[in-house]
């Protein structure tokens, strides 16, 4: 026979408390049973992973993992993570010319080795292709350094005819304008073709106004699981699910005590084995 509930303001006499563990959704139970000392619950014994000073961890607070692990990596690789950061804060005052150049890199760099996206600009600033080449010039050029040669040839050339209308730029004057990095990436995936949230997030933290910014690719995404700020990779990236997953970045990030800049060279340099960009 079920018993009636306890009323607020109104329970008499001693009370235990049990917690029934349930497997399946991985959460604790708290019974109240009236007419037994405290202490004297006939529920299983809460496991250690929900106990905090109160008694309960927040159920819908993450998980982490291996965090003494990653702390410790990062205390060895801090010191080059940190030398690179500083190279893209310098990258970032240098003139339109050169932030031209990084951001032709993040294009094409999409779905493709970043060490040969590099080589492959900087031959096409050495060809002059960057600058006067037209869509099949380039597009010729990259066939075999890149993959998706033709689309990122044309968004190559949509890009300097945006921001290089008569031969010179406002490109850096354009993103200081803007009050915070969010407010910059936005206008970037909304004025340059072939950029998305990611792209734009990775070009911006390469000239040092992005570094609260998530670049989540497939190497980040699978760090992310590792240590429990996601559970599974998703199926799509949509914008929503971005921001969703660069929010749980930052408060992992805050939590941890490693900026979310440092975190995705660590992690970069976890599947590549170096700290590039």
């Amino acid at each position: 026979m079920r018993s009636e509930p306890e009323k607020c303001g109104r329970a008499s006499g001693p009370a235990s408390t049990a917690v029934t563990w349930s497997p399946r959704s991985g959460f604790g139970y708290l019974n109240v049973r009236r007419g037994e000392p405290l202490g004297v619950g006939r529920g299983r014994s809460i496991p250690p992973i929900l106990s905090s000073p109160i008694g309960f961890a927040d159920p819908l607070k993450p998980r982490y993992r291996d965090i003494d692990g990653l702390r410790a990596e990062y205390e060895a690789k801090q010191d080059a993570i940190r030398a690179r950061l500083e190279d893209f804060r310098r990258t970032g005052h240098k003139a339109d010319e050169r932030l031209f150049e990084e951001l032709c890199f993040c294009i094409v760099a999409i779905q493709s080795k970043a060490r040969a996206s590099d080589s492959a600009v900087a031959a096409l600033r050495t060809t002059q292709l960057l600058w006067s080449g037209g869509p099949d010039e380039i597009a010729t050029f990259l066939r075999h350094r890149t993959r998706f040669h033709n689309h990122k040839a044309a968004f190559i050339v949509r890009a300097r005819e945006r921001f290089f209308p008569q031969g010179h730029g406002e490109l850096a004057k354009t993103l200081d304008s803007f009050p915070s990095s969010k407010d910059a990436r936005g206008w970037l995936v909304r004025e340059v073709h072939g950029l998305g949230l990611k792209e734009a997030s990775h070009f911006l933290r390469n000239t040092g106004r992005g570094e609260d910014l998530a670049i989540l690719d497939r190497h980040i995404l699978r760090n992310l699981i590792r240590h429990g700020v996601l559970r599974r990779l998703p199926r799509t990236l949509t914008p929503k699910r971005y921001l969703d997953i660069e929010r749980r970045i930052e408060s992992f990030s805050e939590e941890i005590g490693i900026p979310m800049a440092a975190l995705d060279l660590l992690f970069w340099s976890r599947e590549t084995g170096e700290i590039f960009k």
